[in-house]
């Protein structure tokens, strides 16, 4: 997963660690919430994302603070919820959507456009990115 976490930092002007971090957060959202099988596989393609998941997934998850309190009371939650997350991990928004982007771009690589427009579909927001 270096190699594509290191492409992504780089398209995305951040640093790796960072980037691994964000990554791991972007597909354990995805994984929570795009349809089950479609995401299993396109996870299971990229190399290393699984672990990137188990690191990452639970966090910044729940929590958010007022402002994420707030947020899931009003049904704010889901991407805009990821966006929350990924800011509080000091992301700015051009880099979150330079992120996702890559994200999706490198899912597309591994697990091919199918499976990739099949978790998109799946997820309320997610088209935006892709």
């Amino acid at each position: 997963m270096n190699e594509v976490v290191d492409q992504i930092a780089a398209k995305a002007g951040i640093d790796p660690e960072l980037a691994e971090k964000a990554v791991g957060m972007i597909l354990g959202f995805l994984q929570r919430e795009a349809a089950d099988g479609p995401i299993a596989r396109m996870i299971e393609a990229i190399p290393g994302a699984s672990d990137l998941v188990a690191q990452y997934n639970g966090e910044g998850s729940g929590g958010g603070g007022l402002l994420g309190g707030l947020m899931s009371a009003i049904g704010g939650g889901g991407i805009m919820g990821l966006g929350q997350q990924l800011m509080s991990q000091g992301l700015g928004m051009s880099e979150i959507s330079t992120l996702a982007k890559e994200t999706i771009a490198v899912a597309r690589q591994h697990a091919g456009d199918e499976v990739v427009d099949q978790v998109i579909a799946s997820v309320p927001g997610l088209s935006q990115f892709a």
